[in-house]
């Protein structure tokens, strides 16, 4: 590898983060400056998801995905997405410089909006990255908006997030984000399949989740959720199972200001713990986790 590639994965993101900003965060995600480094990366990760998902993602990601067109072939342009997802559900997607503040992120998602990072992952972090990047929001986020249900329910969630905020509830219903949007598993006559983004976007974690002895696999319940903490640097050491899209969207759409109250005064769930009331289809050995910890 020349000195010029190694050096182009940092000016990439670089290049994102002192981007002109326009008022809502949005900037010029400036397709025609991708180098063909960055584009190659881009079809090695979707290679590689190729390889693993079928069989494991939901049939609504699968079929979302071709028809939005997304393809081992360069980094999309957003604009022009936008106008295919926008034909089927409304939402558009727009280029951000990275991570953005919560009432900007929720003014997003309830106008139908999806802020997606527009620089690309490193080499170095081909398999891990702590900041989601354009594959992890492109091709892990955005093919469940072309289904009607999902997207509502992402709408929904914006709308919530807006309340939240002003409740102070805003750690409760980030855990609904993780254990749904990011990280959640769906029932299909097939068997469990995959539909967070956060697990799409990741090979390894495409077959840990669904595979694995090591992680409890457990029926959703949104106030459970909303009690339980997470892991951000690893895999999960419980994934929560959905029916549907449309009982997703039933469960979580309306006025949350009860459930915030009881949530209030309970107590948080660990990552790993199984409680009374839980729907448990796969109690979790935990057996990588402490592997890992003995390492």
């Amino acid at each position: 590898m020349s000195s010029a590639s190694i050096a182009s994965p940092s000016t990439s993101k670089e290049r994102y983060t002192t981007a002109k900003r326009n008022a809502d965060h949005t900037i010029d995600q400036d397709w025609a400056s991708y180098t063909a480094e960055e584009h190659s990366r881009w079809d090695r990760l979707f290679r590689r998801a190729q390889e693993v998902l079928p069989g494991r993602a939901c049939v609504e990601f699968m079929e979302a995905m071709n028809r939005l067109q997304l393809s081992q072939s360069g980094i999309p342009d957003m604009e022009k997405l936008s106008d295919r997802l926008e034909t089927l559900t409304g939402w558009r997607v727009v280029p951000v410089h990275g991570l953005v503040p919560d009432d900007v992120f929720f003014d997003h998602l309830a106008n139908k909006r999806f802020p997606a990072g527009a620089f690309i992952r490193s080499e170095a972090e081909m398999d891990y990255l702590e900041e989601p990047d354009i594959f992890h929001d492109i091709f892990g986020h955005v093919p469940l908006l072309a289904n009607p249900a999902y997207s509502d329910f992402i709408q929904a969630y914006g709308k919530g997030g807006q309340r939240a905020l002003s409740m102070g509830r805003l750690a409760n219903l980030a855990r609904l984000y993780w254990y749904t949007v990011e990280f959640g598993l769906i029932r299909s006559d097939e068997g469990l399949r995959i539909f967070g983004a956060g697990i799409m976007s990741s090979a390894a974690e495409s077959v840990f989740c669904l595979e694995d002895p090591s992680p409890n696999r457990i029926g959703f319940n949104l106030e459970r959720v909303m009690r339980t903490n997470y892991i951000i640097d690893d895999f999960q050491q419980t994934y929560f199972v959905i029916d549907s899209f449309e009982r997703l969207l039933d469960d979580c759409y309306g006025d949350f200001t009860t459930l915030y109250g009881r949530l209030a005064a309970a107590s948080d769930i660990e990552a790993h713990d199984i409680v009374a009331g839980d729907a448990v289809l796969n109690r979790g050995t935990m057996k990588y986790f402490r592997d890992k910890a003995a390492a």
